[in-house]
């Protein structure tokens, strides 16, 4: 701990500027030690290490061991910095470990595929825990349980509600307890535990997910469920909007958690950052109408105010990610540009390569379900 408080208090220190490291460095011995533990980065939004090949890793250790794990702890635990402590630990701990072995080994390639192919379970831990937890980290507990019962409605939309609510509220209860928590097992135990349940209710109500079920490793079922594409579209009755009694009732809550799984189960595709939007929207108007003297006048007027446009943009959105995982990326941008040059006729190249860019960008980054929430509701 001394040697990193001398390094980051140094003029070439090598780790990113935090406006707090200032006043850190003006105090001194265990002070300056905790102010700088204290100190926190913002979560980044996307991860940004991507793992060299085995021969640039074994270049870089056998320069400089301690260098190339202090770098690799750095780039690593920034990217995944969300993830549970004991993971993320357990992760780069055995990476490092994975390293120093295989670089000394007579057959390095042989020993990286072993060595990765025993932590790949561990590896896909950190990647997903990364993911929920910055999920929850942004969302909070009541948001998380609507975007989990959103994905699993998309996933698989012939599911009742009332096998689906338990599950999502039960995904929620587990990343608040192991999000922060320091107990090794915790992530791994409860997710498994979390992941025998919901094959329990619905293996037998989809094949896809009960071809995801059928797995002897609970992790690899969890992350091959998470990975799902969207079902397609069902022929569900047209979408009904809630009641005034539903909404400011003592189950106004559950309903509007009802009403986002009838959205989502119509419109398989459509982004989690969208359909967290909608969820915003409907809580602020269920806090302000509810309370207020005139209720229906307060509620017409939040209708009002969305008015027409929105169904063209949910269907509008649906159809952009729906192509975007139907599609290889390739042909999703090629079908972009044509569909973008009928509706702008007028429009340069430039301008057309530009949306294009723009609009794939977004599919990419923001149409998986586990995409990162705050950046792709800043794109919305």
């Amino acid at each position: 701990s001394s040697a990193l408080s001398a390094k980051s208090c140094g003029r070439s220190s090598p780790f990113p500027s935090h406006p707090g490291t200032a006043g850190c460095c003006a105090q001194e011995g265990l002070e300056q030690k905790l102010c700088l533990a204290a100190l926190r980065h913002p979560p980044q939004q996307l991860p940004q290490y991507l793992q060299p090949s085995n021969e640039e890793l074994c270049q870089a250790f056998k320069k400089d061991p301690k260098d190339f794990a202090d770098r690799f702890l750095h780039e690593y635990s920034s990217s995944y910095g969300q993830a549970p402590l004991p993971v993320l630990l357990g992760s780069t701990t055995t990476f490092l470990s994975m390293v120093s072995t295989c670089c000394i080994s007579p057959t390095p390639t042989a020993c990286f595929l072993k060595e990765k192919m025993e932590r790949k379970t561990l590896s896909l831990l950190t990647l997903m825990s990364n993911r929920v937890c910055s999920r929850f980290a942004a969302y909070g507990k009541d948001k998380v349980t609507a975007s989990s019962l959103a994905s699993l409605a998309q996933k698989v939309p012939a599911a009742p509600f009332e096998d689906l609510f338990p599950l999502a509220e039960d995904a929620a209860q587990v990343f608040s307890q192991c999000c922060d928590s320091l107990d090794e097992d915790c992530m791994p135990k409860k997710l498994s535990e979390h992941t025998a349940k919901a094959c329990g209710v619905l293996a037998a109500q989809d094949e896809r997910f009960a071809l995801c079920c059928q797995g002897k490793n609970l992790m690899q079922n969890y992350f091959c469920i998470s990975a799902l594409p969207p079902a397609p579209t069902p022929n569900l009755p047209e979408l009904q909007q809630l009641a005034e009694g539903q909404l400011c009732g003592e189950e106004g809550a559950r309903h509007t958690k009802r009403s986002l799984f009838e959205l989502a189960r119509r419109h398989p595709s459509l982004p989690d950052a969208v359909l967290s939007k909608l969820y915003d929207a409907s809580e602020k108007a269920r806090g302000e109408c509810c309370s207020a003297k005139d209720t229906s006048a307060c509620l017409d007027s939040k209708r009002l105010r969305v008015g027409e446009g929105l169904p063209p943009f949910l269907e509008k959105a649906n159809q952009l990610c729906g192509q975007y995982t139907q599609l290889n990326f390739l042909d999703f941008k090629k079908r972009l540009q044509e569909s973008l040059a009928r509706r702008m006729p007028e429009a340069s190249p430039e301008l057309l390569g530009q949306l294009v860019e723009q609009r794939a960008d977004f599919a990419s980054t923001c149409c998986p379900h586990n995409s990162p929430p705050l950046y792709c509701a800043a794109k919305v």
